[in-house]
């Protein structure tokens, strides 16, 4: 028998799993040096923290939104949602889908990049083969995600159990062996606050925040969370809390054994960390447990993703092929494919460190800000009880996530903000059309 609606099936634990996996990707490890690098001294832990206050703050608005509205998608119902069904919430819902297609796979390229880029440390890569490691990562990925979502919440915690078990051994060496917690001691070891600390935090935080994002990846799978008023919030609370224990918890660790002179310097510094605690074959075992958790990042970011284009087809307001159900293991598998399609292309295409900054100019002008903004239009027009979950000091977490998230936006550079710019002018091209055709907003 074919089914035609998503299943709640996933409980707290899987959800946090899920969160926590899409968290520690490949991003951690590749970003840990570029942090340091940017600040340049041993303050760089700060930057670590910011990310973590960020994303506590956002997950707030993410969290009453989410909790309200429990479908598949996420962000596209909660703009639509906050901007009107009927009016300009189709123009921001479609906006984020619109971004989406191209920075999901953005997102989902970069950890298939970052997992080649340290594959190379295992076996050296040319140009080529390197492109075929990433792309290799994305086909497995959609191959695995090609199933039903019980059979994806045990994966998911499978997955969840290697990361905790890397990022424990990377701790846990640091403490018995490194000179732990030395670096927390000189932390503030010539530190002057002015406008050029200001601005190293802030380009150090594009790094240390994309390391954060995907604690709401739970969210894009509302519709099949069991209980979401309550396990919504709670894995994404739970999720941050966590990662920014074991990501502070890493930073220190390789810093007490890597000075972080050197540490700024190395391509492949958790390798290094680990081969002078412990010699060339634990440093290849770290290796390939880095590679686990850079496989589960995608695994998990891939499945969230492909439920936004499907949400939205379901709605009337994207491709109506995106909104097919497969006909036995219930899961949308078109969109899966297509999201797979263009992440394949675009591991072959681009750079890390390109990708990086590019993800966060494109998603935070319509996903962080507009959502944001949208839940203080919600508040105004919605009874409080149409809100399970309701932040403390409202509406004040709201403003501080806005100003944050414009920090951030402005620190990825001119460049990449154009370039969120120039995507959404062409997908507002393309909506305006579409309206304009089928008497839509602002059409009616």
């Amino acid at each position: 028998m074919g089914t035609t609606k998503l299943q709640r099936h996933l409980g707290l634990g899987q959800a946090t799993a899920i969160n926590m996996i899409d968290m520690v990707g490949i991003g951690p490890f590749i970003t840990l040096p570029m942090v340091i690098g940017i600040m340049n001294g041993p303050w760089f832990l700060y930057a670590w923290v910011l990310g973590a206050v960020l994303s506590f703050v956002d997950a707030m608005v993410w969290s009453e939104l989410g909790a309200a509205f429990p479908e598949a998608g996420g962000s596209y119902n909660f703009l639509r949602e906050a901007y009107g069904r009927n009016g300009a919430g189709r123009y921001m819902s479609f906006l984020f889908v619109w971004q989406t297609m191209i920075q999901a796979p953005l997102v989902i390229a970069s950890a298939a990049i970052g997992f080649a880029a340290y594959f190379s440390y295992l076996v050296p890569l040319t140009p080529v083969t390197a492109k075929i490691v990433s792309g290799g990562v994305v086909v497995l990925i959609v191959v695995l995600l090609y199933r039903n979502i019980k059979t994806i919440g045990k994966i998911s915690v499978l997955l969840w159990a290697g990361v905790l078990a890397t990022m424990a051994w990377i701790i846990g060496g640091g403490i018995a062996h490194g000179h732990f917690p030395e670096p927390l001691r000189h932390i503030n070891d010539g530190l002057e606050l002015n406008f050029g600390l200001v601005t190293a935090l802030g380009f150090a935080s594009v790094k240390s925040v994309y390391s954060y994002l995907g604690y709401y990846n739970i969210c894009h799978l509302g519709a099949e969370i069991r209980d979401p008023a309550k396990n919504i919030p709670r894995s994404m609370f739970l999720s941050i809390a966590g990662i920014a224990v074991l990501y502070l918890g890493m930073n220190i660790s390789v810093a007490s054994v890597v000075p972080w002179q050197e540490a700024k310097d190395s391509e492949f510094v958790l390798s290094l960390f680990m081969q002078r605690l412990a010699g060339p074959a634990a440093a290849t075992v770290l290796t390939c447990l880095i590679l686990w958790v850079a496989f589960a990042s995608v695994f998990s970011a891939t499945l969230g993703y492909s439920r936004i284009p499907y949400a939205a087809a379901r709605d009337g307001a994207f491709l109506e092929v995106f909104g097919r159900l497969h006909p036995t293991r219930g899961f949308p598998h078109i969109s899966l494919l297509a999201l797979g399609a263009v992440a394949f292309v675009f591991s072959l295409l681009f750079k890390l460190k390109d990708v990086i900054s590019a993800i966060l100019a494109m998603r935070i002008i319509i996903q962080f800000i507009g959502q944001a903004a949208g839940l203080l239009l919600l508040r105004r027009r919605r009874e409080a009880g149409a809100f399970p979950y309701k932040m403390p000091l409202f509406p004040v977490p709201v403003y501080v996530a806005i100003l944050l998230w414009l920090g951030v936006l402005l620190s990825t550079g001119v460049t990449m903000v154009v370039s969120g710019l120039v995507v959404i002018a062409l997908g507002s091209l393309v909506y305006f059309v579409k309206a304009k055709r089928n008497g839509e907003w602002p059409y009616q």
